[in-house]
């Protein structure tokens, strides 16, 4: 989503901004590295950033149509997906050779020799037209895939563009924030933004995306899915959906426009008490935070409300410079490597937050919001009202490859001030309180007001 992607808040990785040194990734080429910005998966909530099931292989069979086929043609299409994992040998790992068994080889020279042979078996028996598969992209994601990490990844060039579009703010869309079920993998749409082409061609809130242009959205990493539902700007796509109120199917020609994304939104409630609701932590979201809430102190704020339900994430750097202009002088977050080495996130004591305030949380706060809750809750600045967040508190980081792709890998766990490491767990609010999806009403936000009032007394 992030838009949580369009955005995947969906911390992209929600789109995330990388952030952290590396070794080198290829034996003979160094990678860029992006700027100093560590990458959350969010969307995503978002922008990830969530688990992502793993795709049966049967589900691969089915989009060559040949789950009626012959026991024979099944045993080469599972050929085929063997070859994708290890044709990787001598694409993605330039040292791997004929003369395999070094040291630093992937594969043993016998596995070596099998794949060739299964590579002879697909060309000469294999029934159906090979030519259109790429290959060489197949056989990355198979070695990333092999890391068993939902949020380790690998972008093709055109994927990598889209991806960092999303952080910016402003893409080629149809302007819907999108989630990821962690249990069924479904592609979730959780706010369409108004006067956007996708909520004029009818798609609501709690809408399912099943198919982008015919390929199945289902278990496929929220990120790609974005790029395909963006696109140039007066283009189509097709989106077949699900109503699971309805339980209904419908499909839907939703024409991309140009897309200047809001991650907030602001407003004076009684009482003089401010409401501000984040939607992702991309590169405008700081000044966005800051021009909201300069001018509800404008018009007398008493009281803060921050609304990060449905918020999955985004960048590191937009999360930690928001609480470096709320808490104290400080840690707000920090994060360990699998060495043990530590990377300190700091506010300064140049200004704090000085009018009581709300956290409202719910099950798909995850990754950026989660640093957001945890050092406020640590810091005692702010109660946190609503339900368990998600559990995200692992960090990634993009390192480009040098032709314009990239991969996306998981490379050390986050902590609150009060070294906590959340991932798996989640936080638990202050003032646990469900909302009723049957009920109009909104009985969090409802609650937060009348927590923020105590406080205001």
């Amino acid at each position: 989503m992030t838009d949580q992607n369009e955005l995947n808040r969906q911390d992209t990785t929600a789109p995330d901004d990388g952030a952290v040194v590396m070794e080198e990734v290829m034996p003979e080429e160094k990678v860029d590295f992006p700027p100093e910005e560590d990458l959350f998966d969010q969307e995503d909530p978002g922008q990830g950033g969530l688990p992502l099931p793993e795709k049966e292989p049967a589900e691969r069979a089915s989009a060559y149509g040949v789950s009626k086929r012959t026991m024979a043609v099944l045993f080469l299409m599972a050929a085929v997906i063997l070859s994708l994992i290890g044709l990787i040998i001598g694409i993605l790992v330039g040292r791997q050779t004929a003369g395999a068994g070094t040291s630093n080889s992937v594969l043993s020279e016998a596995s070596v020799r099998k794949l060739t042979k299964i590579r002879s078996i697909v060309d000469e028996y294999f029934l159906f037209d090979d030519k259109e598969i790429d290959f060489e992209t197949g056989a990355i994601r198979g070695y990333m895939g092999a890391l068993d990490d939902p949020y380790s990844v690998y972008y093709t060039p055109e994927e990598y563009v889209s991806m960092m579009e999303s952080t910016s703010g402003t893409f080629s869309g149809i302007g819907v924030v999108v989630q990821q079920d962690p249990e069924t993998g479904n592609v979730l749409v959780m706010r369409p933004y108004s006067n956007c082409p996708g909520a004029e061609a009818g798609i609501r809130e709690g809408d399912v995306i099943l198919e982008v242009d015919g390929q199945s959205a289902t278990g496929v990493d929220l990120n790609i899915v974005v790029t395909w539902i963006k696109g140039e700007i007066g283009t189509s796509v097709h989106l077949k959906m699900l109503r699971p109120s309805t339980n209904e199917q419908y499909e839907v020609d939703v024409k991309r426009a140009k897309i200047e994304v809001e991650t907030i939104s602001s407003e004076m409630l009684d009482d003089h008490i401010g409401y501000i609701q984040m939607e992702s932590f991309d590169e405008v979201t700081y000044q966005q935070f800051m021009n909201a809430f300069d001018a509800l102190k404008k018009e007398g704020m008493k009281g803060l409300i921050v609304d990060i339900r449905f918020n999955g994430g985004g960048l590191l750097s937009s999360v930690t410079r928001i609480l470096d202009r709320l808490l104290p002088e400080g840690i707000v977050t920090y994060t360990e490597d699998k060495n043990g080495k530590r990377k300190d996130y700091k506010s300064d004591a140049a200004s704090v937050l000085d009018v009581p305030m709300v956290v409202l949380v719910n099950e798909y706060s995850a990754s950026a919001s989660e640093i957001f809750t945890g050092a406020l809750k640590d810091y005692e600045a702010a109660t946190i009202v609503g339900t368990t967040t998600f559990g995200k508190g692992i960090v990634q980081v993009i390192l480009e490859l040098g032709d314009g792709s990239a991969v996306k890998v998981t490379t050390s766990r986050y902590f609150t001030p009060k070294g906590v490491c959340i991932h798996g767990i989640g936080i638990e609010p202050d003032v646990y309180v469900e909302d009723d999806l049957d009920n109009e009403a909104d009985e969090q936000l409802d609650a937060a007001i009348e927590e923020l009032k105590k406080k205001m007394q």
